[in-house]
């Protein structure tokens, strides 16, 4: 997302209005070009360039004008050469956008919207009264822009974003119906209204108009609504507006969950909802399920770019999976990272081994960990985008505590025996954790388990409670359940106002589990209603 941090030059305007009674005018050949778009949005780029060679007419310039007694959007209709040469860059900026730290695509990118700008720009010269030509110019200065935004190339973005303000303005001033010119319009005038003061100098510098948020953001929801190339565009810039700026993050996710339903083979926006999930809800066990959705995807071949998307993915995994305590589960994932040795995304095999070796560290097996971080080493690009460096350099400098180490290496020993229902050897496992740690916070409630599967009610109760008492050290999900399974044994032993309390710290606490804040509602709800139906004496 480090792309839109510039969005006040992404696209500009100054929000024109459709004069009452002018009938909305389709593109030149829309229904090619959004069926291009939608290859592009699903991460189909081999699928473009066909689709593109169908849509426009590349030979002919003058085709455009054949279009004259026929529905713009008619098959028979393609769209003008230089709208392709748009796109074809859009396509490029799109699949850097999968993997935003390579700059392997840079060149090619760079060159085909150079191209794709002074096409447009001779095409504006040579017809100025058509207002498609101003809107392509300023949509292939828009491609432009995001990169430059990505590289930090914030003068020369800012530059690009005055040449799409002068563009839009005169491609609406000509045809105010132009519906898809809005989005861009109200990129502008949103972003120039919340940009960052850093943003705002280089606007007065450059003597760009301000902006209106209310404004602009209706001016893309128009855009949205009523065009008909750029709506899966912005749905994806809405979704991140709603997220940085607006603070609706439902909202944001629901977007990105439409765009993942109606474009599968994109893996970018499950990656977007697992990170929102994570970083924004703290919702760990939400954000390991998209992931391994993600995983799924990629190995079934549903997701374009599979190996891309299952290397992403088994790296969130892992990372999740590390955060809740189940970190022998999390190498696997990141051994199977390190078999295939992949190439994208960018320094993705030295960031495994980085945490490869970490995830062996916390298990106390300092050896393997030092390999690990000597691999890591070894790999690590000239642009170290991850911090590789310093990480590893930290961890050979300072090796972990022995005893921490060993206490949750006995934790999740216990936790694997009861899983298979041994409890006696889980028990002493997990005695064993308690010894070295008795302030761990997951093992005791993974003993709490134990207990309760022994039917030793009181024994559970107090480890859930004590798992409860050291709060700030205990993963959300697996508090969340400490205070579920609690709740639980205070309603057996008809103790009502505690599960009460401890019901409705459930239900609400913050990044606990959906399933754990469903099964605690479900209780309040069953215990509420057991009240009402009971007799009054």
């Amino acid at each position: 997302m480090k792309a839109v941090a510039g969005a006040l030059m992404l696209a500009l305007g100054t929000g024109l209005l459709i004069e009452p009674g002018h009938a909305a005018r389709e593109l030149r050949g829309v229904g090619g070009l959004a069926r291009v778009y939608d290859f592009i949005l699903d991460a189909r780029f081999d699928q473009v360039e066909p689709e593109l060679k169908k849509a426009c007419a590349f030979d002919s310039p003058d085709l455009r004008t054949l279009a004259q007694d026929k529905p713009f959007d008619s098959p028979q209709v393609r769209a003008p050469r230089e709208a392709c040469e748009v796109l074809a860059a859009t396509a490029l900026w799109w699949r850097i956008q999968l993997d935003p730290d390579s700059r392997a695509l840079d060149p090619p990118f760079s060159d085909t919207v150079d191209a794709a700008i002074a096409s447009t720009e001779a095409w504006a010269e040579r017809s100025p009264t058509d207002a498609e030509a101003w809107f392509y110019m300023g949509g292939a200065y828009a491609a432009r822009v995001q990169w430059r935004v990505l590289r930090d190339q914030k003068l020369s973005a800012a530059r690009d974003g005055k040449r799409i303000l002068e563009a839009l303005e005169e491609a609406l001033r000509l045809d105010p119906s132009l519906d898809d010119a809005y989005f861009g319009m109200g990129m502008y005038t949103y972003y120039a209204d919340v940009a960052p003061t850093a943003a705002k100098m280089l606007r007065f510098l450059l003597l760009l108009p301000g902006g209106d948020r209310k404004v602009g953001l209706e001016q893309m929801l128009r855009a949205r609504d009523r065009g008909r190339l750029l709506q899966g565009e912005a749905d994806y810039q809405l979704s991140i507006i709603y997220l940085w700026y607006e603070n609706q993050i439902p909202r944001a996710i629901t977007l990105l969950e439409q765009l993942h339903e109606q474009y599968p083979g994109n893996p970018l926006f499950l990656a977007q909802i697992a990170h929102i999930q994570d970083a924004y809800q703290h919702d760990l066990t939400a954000s390991l399920a998209t992931w391994h959705a993600l995983l799924a995807s990629a190995r079934e071949q549903r997701a374009n770019a599979p190996g891309l998307a299952e290397t992403r993915a088994r790296l969130g995994i892992a990372q999740k999976l590390d955060e809740l305590h189940q970190t022998d589960l999390a190498i696997e994932h990141l051994h199977t990272v390190i078999e295939r040795r992949p190439t994208a995304p960018f320094g993705s095999l030295p960031l495994a081994y980085l945490r490869l070796g970490e995830a062996h560290d916390r298990l106390g097996a300092r050896a393997d960990a030092i390999g690990a971080y000597r691999a890591a080493e070894r790999l690590i690009p000239t642009r170290d985008v991850h911090e590789i460096r310093n990480a590893v350099s930290r961890h050979l400098r300072r090796a972990p505590d022995a005893k921490a180490a060993e206490a949750f290496r006995w934790s999740l020993s216990g936790w694997r025996l009861f899983e298979t229902n041994d409890l006696t050897a889980a028990s002493t496992a997990l005695e064993r954790s308690l010894a070295l740690n008795g302030a761990d916070p997951v093992a005791r409630y993974r003993m709490g388990r134990v207990q309760q599967a022994l039917k030793r009610d009181p024994a559970a109760l107090a480890q859930f409670e004590m798992a409860i008492r050291h709060a700030k050290q205990a993963p959300p999900p697996i508090l969340g359940n400490a205070y579920l399974e609690a709740a639980r044994l205070h309603e057996r032993a008809g103790e009502r106002d505690a599960a009460l309390s401890y019901y409705r710290i459930a239900a609400s606490l913050f990044g606990a589990a959906a399933d754990t804040r469903t099964a605690a509602t479900r209780a309040l709800t069953r215990l509420r209603d057991r009240e009402v139906r009971a007799p009054r004496r």
